[in-house]
């Protein structure tokens, strides 16, 4: 690698860090370890992985352990993990076997704190789906008294359960941030948290505002492009006016880049250095 790559490497991650002495939210990717030197080169510093490809109770031990080793020498560390329950374990709904969650999640949270991961994201958009027609009180009241368990588990562990607000093409409960946000506020468990994804909330037409309602229940953020979920920078949306409410509520945590890509080694680089320009202009703003 080039000197003057090096330093424009050192700059970028500099910015990412802080703008006129403030602390900026740090930013990570979802992708495959595989990746990892990529990422790496093209200035990330955090990776999401796939908890169903390196947690998942279903791994013997021998496996995990493999996976152990590679998330242990990477060069990016596996910050936060997806995928949490695979779409055969109901989470919500009238088909939900509360031991058979509570058993898995306990393994694939004990392994989370093993290999280091912090965040485990709940999307699981099929385990989260209940029946056209479920009573939706009922299917909220249920869910939040499984969350509140889940969240106990996640303390045990010493991890942070994050909820994500998904769309209505993925799945017809907890469509939006204020639905997500009101589920956090009930569960009310310091492992149990808000996952604002701006990718879903564009989709869904929800205002920015939503994150200030939220407020401090919020612990972690996703992005991607609306119209195909490409990493930011490809098509060149502004995510500006999700930042200014995030910094207007003082979140300084992570925000992960989470889409799709044909061209991994040059949308990398390009979405790190965009993403990162445009977190630095806005929390350098004076209030």
């Amino acid at each position: 690698m080039k000197i003057s790559t090096l330093i424009f490497c050192f700059l970028i991650s500099f910015l990412s860090l802080t703008a006129n002495g403030q602390s900026l939210p740090q930013l990570g990717v979802a992708t495959s370890l595989d990746q990892d030197s990529l990422a790496y080169s093209a200035g990330f510093r955090m990776i999401t992985e796939s908890a169903q490809k390196i947690l998942s109770p279903n791994l013997t031990d021998e496996e995990f352990q493999t996976h152990l080793k590679k998330i242990k020498s990477a060069k990016c560390k596996v910050m936060t993990c997806n995928l949490f329950f695979p779409g055969n374990i109901k989470i919500a709904g009238p088909a939900v076997d509360e031991d058979q969650v509570l058993t898995y999640a306990d393994v694939l949270l004990s392994r989370a704190k093993q290999a280091g991961v912090k965040f485990i994201v709940l999307g699981s958009s099929n385990s989260r789906r209940i029946p056209d027609g479920y009573d939706l009180v009922k299917a909220k009241s249920d869910f939040v008294k499984l969350c509140y368990k889940l969240g106990q588990l996640a303390k045990k562990h010493q991890v942070t359960i994050v909820l994500e607000n998904l769309e209505t093409t993925e799945t017809n409960f907890i469509t939006s941030l204020k639905s997500a946000a009101e589920i956090v506020r009930i569960v009310n468990h310091p492992n149990f948290r808000l996952n604002v994804d701006v990718f879903h909330m564009m989709r869904e037409g929800e205002s920015p505002d939503e994150i200030k309602a939220a407020g401090n229940l919020v612990a972690f953020c996703e992005v991607a492009e609306k119209q195909k979920r490409t990493f930011p920078g490809v098509n060149g949306d502004d995510f500006k006016p999700y930042l200014s409410v995030l910094k207007k509520i003082n979140y300084k945590g992570f925000i992960f880049i989470e889409g799709s890509t044909t061209n991994i080694s040059v949308d990398l680089p390009l979405s790190f250095k965009y993403l990162s320009g445009q977190i630095a202009e806005v929390y350098k703003q004076k209030k």
